[in-house]
């Protein structure tokens, strides 16, 4: 299995593309592709269902290229690398920042 470097909960700039500049949380990630909160926004027009009722313009997330974001460590977007860490239960991949070389989680 291989581990993405950004994951679901972390914190990311957008740093090409329409919301270029914007911050937001991670919800979700599939593939190569990211789900932003509040970035990339597209108008959805919705069909009555049970669910909605009424149907209507609904105003959600549209995932954008993991390669369009950027990993916000301690405000500043760095990159991401991995690290062995040893300890007593044996070795662990954890996450590191590029930048600082401190390990995320």
């Amino acid at each position: 299995m291989a581990t993405s470097k950004i994951k679901k909960g972390d914190t990311v700039k957008v740093i090409a593309g329409k919301d270029k500049g914007k911050e937001g949380k991670v919800i979700s990630v599939n593939d190569n592709k990211v789900v932003v909160e509040g970035v990339n926004e597209i108008t959805k027009h919705a069909k009555a269902s049970q669910a909605n009722p009424k149907g209507g313009i609904v105003h959600q997330e549209a995932p954008i290229d993991m390669s369009n974001v950027m990993y916000l460590h301690k405000g500043k977007p760095t990159r991401i690398g991995f690290k062995i860490e040893e300890g007593k239960n044996g070795s662990k991949k954890v996450r590191v920042a590029k930048s600082t070389g401190e390990v995320i989680d």
